[in-house]
């Protein structure tokens, strides 16, 4: 194998440094936090106790990182809104390429949304990451995220990275009620161990760790173990002092970094669920189109939890919010923490117990599509290979 030389412009390579980089990023991070919640009347308070029966097994708590970059930030918001629920923790970031003044918007608008104050649940980064989406700042961004993600919050279970162009097709309640039976240390990411004629050509002047895996699909969108996630941050030893690893110039950096950092670890390679529960529709390889309404039928159908990538306000989001979510415009979605009327805006004008999960068909079509990626004959056979 030969050693790329440096005038070499059809390649990427990526260098990852982990050890004293992320112990940097974990340890000085700076977040825009809401203030303390305002003395709400009783029926408006997450109660500590209340006469509800709790589900059973308990539901998991997700932590996710939601990202734009310049004008985004009502995408975001819609997104927050569409993937809220009390339980979990969310972390936003608009990148260096949107102004100051965007961000500040951002958090004054997380201050003023009553239920994220009771629930203290949502953060906003104040000092924002430069990213590229070609090179191995996506990838930085991410870690430093779930960092500042194990900051703030002392127990989480999955990590969920979704950019402004994702958009979810089931409920938080469907989602977390379906992981409430899932094993916690298991990693829904794409990835495999077949590399074709035209990627192997290409591959051949490049230099890469021995076990790379280089994604089939170019979403970034995956759901990874707590586990994982501070194996990658806090490891000293775990993890290449420099990783290099070639991307194709519509591959992301961190839907290859995961999945090769998973299947190179003894400890971990056998947790990887080969799915990263996002429907894309592809117009090549390595391309996804854009989604649209001749597309929901099939977004339904494929069981996914997540879909990417949508036009901002396209009209299936629409679609998606009043048939698969029953939310109301600048609503959160509904779930068994709501008690307020059986309108979509009104019902989580009154909060109850957040561990009271209501799912809906959505945790069908998910729960269909789980017990498919984990039979055993798709699990075993999708496991990460070694030649």
């Amino acid at each position: 194998m030969q050693i790329p030389s440096p005038t070499t412009t059809t390649t990427i390579i990526i260098t990852i440094t982990t050890t004293i980089v992320l112990l940097t990023i974990f340890f000085t991070t700076t977040t825009t936090q809401p203030p303390p919640p305002p003395s709400f009347s009783d029926p408006h308070l997450f109660p500590h106790k209340t006469q509800y029966l709790k589900t059973d097994p308990s539901p998991p708590i997700i932590s996710y990182l939601i990202s734009g970059s310049k004008n985004d930030s009502g995408r975001i918001v819609r997104l927050l809104l569409a993937v809220y629920h009390p339980r979990n923790q969310y972390l936003l970031h608009l990148d260096q390429s949107a102004s100051q003044k965007e961000r500040d918007k951002l958090a004054l608008y997380v201050q003023g949304v009553k239920v994220f104050w009771a629930a203290q649940n949502v953060n906003v980064v104040g000092k924002s990451d430069v990213v590229s989406s070609k090179g191995s700042s996506v990838v930085s961004a991410v870690l430093h995220g779930a960092a500042i993600l194990l900051k703030v919050c002392e127990d989480w279970d999955w990590f969920v990275n979704l950019n402004a162009n994702d958009y979810p097709l089931v409920t938080q309640d469907d989602l977390l009620h379906i992981l409430s039976y899932m094993p916690k240390d298991l990693n829904f990411v794409n990835h495999t161990s077949y590399i074709g004629w035209k990627e192997s050509r290409i591959l051949k002047p490049v230099v890469v760790d021995p076990g790379l895996f280089l994604a089939e699909q170019s979403s970034p969108t995956s759901i990874l173990s707590r586990k994982f996630v501070e194996y990658c941050i806090l490891g000293t030893e775990n993890l290449p002092r420099t990783l290099l690893m070639y991307l194709s110039n519509s591959l992301s950096s961190d839907s290859v970094y995961f999945p090769t950092v998973l299947c190179n670890s003894p400890q971990l390679n056998r947790t990887v669920v080969n799915h990263n529960l996002q429907y894309s529709a592809y117009e090549t390889k390595h391309e996804p189109r854009l989604l649209h309404s001749d597309d929901f039928n099939d977004l339904i159908n494929s069981g996914s939890a997540f879909a990417s990538p949508f036009l901002p306000d396209d009209p299936i989001l629409d679609r998606i919010d009043q048939e698969l979510l029953n939310r109301g415009q600048g609503k959160p979605v509904a779930g068994g923490w709501c008690l307020g009327g059986e309108s979509s805006d009104e019902a989580c004008s009154v909060w109850g117990d957040a561990d009271v999960l209501k799912p809906g068909p959505g945790a069908k079509r998910l729960e269909q599509r789980m017990v498919e990626l984990l039979s055993n004959e798709t699990f075993i056979s999708h496991q990460c290979i070694f030649e």
